[in-house]
């Protein structure tokens, strides 16, 4: 069996999402944003106050990289933390003002590097490729969820 760069799903795949945050980095360092904490702000716009193993689960990326990371946040001013309303052993991460103000200009962002990414796809073809995407996505949920049963 032969390996090729142009056939293999996953490297092409990282390649993109690579080539995707070097993009997004470029565009939020000066909000004082880096793409590793760009997932985390965005669950937290979405939702604020959840804990840190939610943002764990959500994010899939390992406890201590989480532990690190939010401390870095916190030390920046993006983030509080808080004992938790609904279990006493557990901290909420909430957003500061400082936090919430970024929301917009890194969502911009964001949607500026997806749409120059996306650009030379037609409409239809952006959505087919979008499906896709979600599908491999559900496909891999699917395989872990076995997995753990």
């Amino acid at each position: 069996m032969q390996f090729s760069r142009a056939t293999s799903a996953g490297y092409l795949i990282n390649d993109l999402a690579r080539r995707f945050a070097a993009a997004l980095q470029t565009r939020i360092k000066p909000l004082g944003l880096s793409t590793g904490v760009f997932p985390i702000m965005v669950q937290l716009w979405e939702e604020d106050g959840l804990t840190q193993a939610d943002l764990v689960r959500r994010i899939g990326i390992e406890q201590a990289t989480m532990a690190n990371t939010l401390m870095r946040m916190q030390r920046d001013g993006l983030i509080d933390r808080r004992p938790s309303q609904a279990d006493g052993r557990a901290q909420e991460v909430r957003l500061t003002e400082k936090g919430r103000k970024l929301q917009v200009p890194a969502i911009e962002a964001a949607l500026a590097v997806n749409a120059s990414a996306l650009a030379g796809l037609s409409s239809d073809e952006r959505s087919q490729f979008l499906n896709l995407l979600s599908k491999t996505i559900d496909t891999f949920d699917a395989a872990a969820e076995t997995a753990r049963s």
